[in-house]
């Protein structure tokens, strides 16, 4: 029988980890995400499945812990939001560098600098160009509700051990706030120290009576084996991109004008466009769900379909690059969009379309 919950997103999260065998959270308060630190300490999970709880003493401190984890092959995460991950960057190019599965939550919050404690979208280019130094990526999802916060635990670790690559969960502080209905998944078993090392023959146990000792950095001062290496990455990356896009698509069959959004923000687009289709105004929306790797081939599909894009973020237009660069510039993309943490209602998104391309009203 399925169990449902009426949750928090972050609380989604911290349940979901529990279920799924992590290992190991290391991480540090702030403000939105900090009820996934909370739950995990009032779920005690140390004393039944034993996986280890941590609150470090600084955002940098957990990354650098985290890190450790995961070069021991252990399924290891953290969380924070913008200011938060911003200290983390360092750590994540350098799991990005030795190759290592990691999981990272972000509950995005408005900025730059402290900002507010209101949800922003504005972590995009953080998140989808990389963030920290060196050519690295990291496989980028965006959950619109609760039930994609749970889901996507489980699946962020499968992606990060399948290609030995950090997964990042963006989530903007909404989707962590808000309270849903969710469906728990099944519990899985902590893998034993044996599967562990069978699953992980790259992994640094220090255990005696091996072959060999894995030794995992990021650093190779010979120029010529770290192109080597940057090659390598780039082939995991193009084998990411042909097998790991994701998206949803409504209302987009008959589509004359389409709406790209992610997180939160696609829920109130879908609203908007109902709208729409009830003053007889073909509007469709594309949600990408993995960011990275973005849904190219289906808006530039779309893009040979469609008069105009819109763009909707809570930020001052940085998906918007990508939607261009994937369509072409076949037809007018535009941006609309919100920031300091105000959130857009439906009637503005459909001002915002009917503004940007008014003959669609006609």
């Amino acid at each position: 029988m399925e169990e449902v919950r009426l949750m928090k997103g972050n609380e989604a999260i911290a349940h979901a980890a529990i279920r799924y065998g992590c290992d190991g959270y290391f991480g540090y308060p702030i403000t939105p995400q900090s009820e996934v630190l909370e739950t995990l300490e009032a779920l005690m999970p140390w004393e039944t499945t034993g996986m280890t709880v941590l609150q470090a003493e600084s955002e940098v401190a957990a990354i650098n812990m985290v890190y450790g984890g995961a070069a021991t092959g252990k399924a290891v995460m953290t969380s924070s939001s913008s200011p938060g991950v911003s200290l983390k960057q360092e750590g994540i190019s350098y799991i990005a560098a030795s190759s290592l599965p990691a999981l990272i939550l972000n509950v995005m919050r408005g900025g730059p600098g402290l900002g507010t404690i209101q949800p922003s979208q504005a972590d995009y280019f953080q998140a989808v160009k990389g963030g920290g130094h060196g050519d690295y990526h990291m496989i980028v999802l965006a959950p619109s509700t609760v039930q994609e916060m749970a889901d996507f635990v489980g699946l962020g670790f499968d992606l990060a051990f399948k290609y030995r690559n950090p997964v990042l969960i963006l989530a903007d502080g909404i989707v962590g706030q808000m309270m849903e209905k969710v469906v728990l998944p099944p519990a899985r078993p902590r893998r034993t120290q044996q599967q562990i090392e069978e699953q992980c023959p790259w992994a640094a146990t220090g255990r005696h009576g091996r072959a060999h000792r894995n030794v995992v950095t990021s650093l190779e001062l010979d120029p010529a084996k770290m192109e080597l290496n940057n090659e390598r990455f780039q082939r995991t990356y193009a084998a990411i991109e042909a097998s790991e896009v994701r998206f949803a698509e409504h209302y987009t069959e008959d589509a004359e004008y389409l709406i790209v959004a992610f997180g939160s923000v696609a829920r109130i687009c879908l609203k908007a466009i109902e709208e729409a289709r009830g003053q007889g105004v073909k509007v469709g929306l594309l949600r990408p769900i993995t960011l990275w790797p973005f849904p190219k081939a289906e808006i530039d599909r779309l893009s040979k379909q469609v008069k105009g894009i819109l763009t909707v973020e809570l930020n001052a237009g940085q998906m918007i690059e990508d939607v261009r660069l994937a369509s072409q510039c076949r037809v007018p993309v535009a941006h609309f969009g919100r920031m300091g943490g105000i959130v857009p209602n439906p009637g503005e998104v459909l001002t915002a379309l009917f503004n940007h391309f008014p003959e669609a009203k006609q």
